[in-house]
């Protein structure tokens, strides 16, 4: 039987950087906290190659005597609490002690800190947790630490990171994130010696979201502020209508620290339930302000995730309080029609179809439903219904022998446009349109890279993306279905389906299918008057496809009524 042990400091060390430190945004993560902990106004942060060379964060805040630094290089050291109780009054952002130990065993690690009073300064470098050296220095009030070649002590840690690219995305997306969790100091952040952003001190969330995350990120947002018993949220919300294809617009923040929160996050898809189509998620910064001792932020390694003392009582609130204001925004600004707070505009005829074999232009007959081609594709025989007219201008009534179908037109459609497009991209002849005026597109960071390293799927299905600039992009052809005026957002959805692995890139003929699904739901435009002509040539065009019954996303295509079922609805 082998012996039982005790681990030594430094292998602890670095069992314990795989739950705290798995990638270097979190390096960045933990040393950004530590510097706001200690009441830094000003928080520079640079990084090279991605952090595996190179992390530095550099602050102003109260550094450290060369007794604390010593100590702070400690397994569960902190001057944050000192027992299990002082949890429940916690207002910093770290407590547990363990980043900086963890990070200096999986790299070399060099700290530079002053304390106001005293002279000189304190310099202690490790390497693989083990110290090299530690010496004064001279250095300002503050702290400096350098963290380089990471996870080189533990190579097999580097086969789990994702492309500079991605990781590089991260970091910018961590530093943005405590960026706007403390607009009261200034931050700048450096990628390979090139500037990233800068931001000074903001007295408006408004302005540092302009400033760190763009103008168009801005647009659409509305100020919230309410307050109930021990609860306050505030912050920047979309406004109905203004949504996004995934949940990564959705940043939410528990007593300033940044979070995944079930409760908040359904809450607030919750609040715009009737303000979004199905399958977009609001957009929205916000900060929910609670007594420490209502939330949990010790259920999580990372300390992302939290855990309320109610959660039903934080979802009850934030909802109230989202619909509050958009109710109030509607009432005082903008309409609401019968239709809802959005409209998703629908033209009055479809865009030209393309059928594979056929590079032509097709000819455009206003007010068909599937306009002629100049090359026509073989059709199976379409049933022998009889059209009678159309319900709620969504669905096409016909009468058959065996009683009345009901035709869903747009999941029809769906089922066409998902056939034409997946045949297309298989046959390389995707049709493209060249834009006189190129769309540009600035996205986030883990976005931007995502789209970057997937520039050749979006060739392959008629995209001409060309990366513009950090985060950047421009966009100058489209495939022909698409309207150049809905280029960026179908561009972003596809992103975000990249991003959250919907469209699997390593596998060619599911990725072709699963964008397929997507864009055919972007590229029907209903007619919103159906004659028999144009009612007749989409039925024949539907039982054309492999699988006419049902859509591409699983739903039924249309249901019939035989005569049994009609004479039993009637009591007959």
């Amino acid at each position: 039987m082998a012996k039982v042990r005790i681990l030594p400091d430094r292998v602890a060390n670095q069992i314990a950087a795989g739950e705290v430190i798995e990638r270097p945004a979190a390096v960045v993560k933990e040393l950004v906290e530590n510097a706001l902990d200690a009441g830094a106004t000003r928080v520079v942060v640079e990084f090279a190659h991605a952090g595996r060379s190179l992390i530095r964060v550099e602050d102003n805040g109260q550094g450290m005597s060369a007794e604390d630094a010593r100590t702070a290089l400690q397994r569960h050291a902190t001057s944050k609490i000192a027992d299990a109780s002082d949890l429940d009054r916690l207002s910093t952002f770290g407590f547990r002690g363990e980043a900086l130990p963890s990070i200096a065993s999986v790299s070399r690690f060099t700290l530079w800190t002053r304390p106001e009073g005293e002279d000189s300064g304190t310099e202690i470098s490790i390497h693989a947790g083990r110290v090299l050296h530690e010496r004064s220095c001279g250095r300002p009030v503050g702290t400096r630490i350098d963290v380089e070649h990471l996870f080189d002590p533990v190579p097999a840690r580097r086969k789990f990171l994702k492309s500079d690219r991605t990781e590089a995305g991260h970091i910018v997306n961590c530093v943005r994130l405590y960026a706007l969790a403390c607009p009261a100091a200034s931050f700048t952040l450096v990628e390979d010696g090139r500037q990233v952003f800068r931001s000074p001190e903001c007295t408006r969330l408004a302005d540092r979201v302009r400033e760190i995350y763009g103008p168009q990120a801005a647009e659409g947002l509305l100020e919230i502020d309410v307050e109930e018993e021990g609860l306050r949220l505030s912050g920047l919300i979309g406004r109905p209508g203004v949504g996004r294809a995934t949940r990564h617009d959705m940043v939410a923040f528990v007593n300033t620290r940044p979070v995944d929160s079930r409760a908040i996050n359904g809450a607030l898809v919750e609040s715009y339930r009737d303000s979004l189509p199905d399958g977009r998620y609001p957009v929205a910064f916000v900060f929910l302000q609670c007594r420490p001792s209502d939330v949990d932020v010790n259920v999580h390694p990372a300390k992302r995730e939290v855990r309320f003392r109610s959660e039903s009582i934080v979802r009850g609130f934030v909802i109230r309080a989202i619909l509050s204001r958009l109710r109030e925004w509607n009432g005082e600004d903008a309409p609401v029609s019968a239709g809802g707070p959005f409209s998703l505009g629908l033209p009055a005829e479809l865009p030209a179809p393309f059928y594979p074999g056929s590079v032509e232009e097709p000819a455009h007959v206003p007010g068909s439903a599937v306009e002629p081609q100049p090359h026509s594709v073989p059709r199976s025989a379409a049933p022998e219904w009889r059209y009678v007219g159309t319900a709620h201008e969504a669905y096409a009534v016909f009468e058959t022998g065996q009683g009345v179908v009901l035709l869903d037109r747009r999941v029809a459609h769906e089922r066409i446009w998902y056939e034409r497009l997946k045949a297309q991209a298989a046959a390389g002849g995707v049709p493209v349109q060249h834009l006189l005026l190129p769309v540009t597109l600035e996205l986030d960071p883990i976005s931007a890279a995502v789209l970057t390293d997937n520039l050749g799927f979006f060739a392959t299905h008629g995209f001409g993306v060309a990366l513009f600039g950090r985060q950047f992009f421009r966009v100058d052809a489209l495939p022909q279905w698409l309207e150049p005026g809905d280029a960026e957002a179908f561009i972003r959805d596809l992103v975000g389906a990249l991003r959250e692995g919907r469209i699997p890139t390593s596998d060619v003929e599911a990725g072709r299918d699963e964008y397929a699904r997507i864009a055919a739901a972007k590229a029907v435009r209903l007619p919103r008057i159906l004659g028999e002509a144009a009612a007749m040539e989409l039925i024949r065009e539907l039982f054309s496809t492999s699988a006419p019954v049902v859509g591409p996303r699983g739903h039924p295509t249309f249901v019939e009524l035989n005569h049994g079922e009609l004479a039993r609805r009637f009591q007959k």
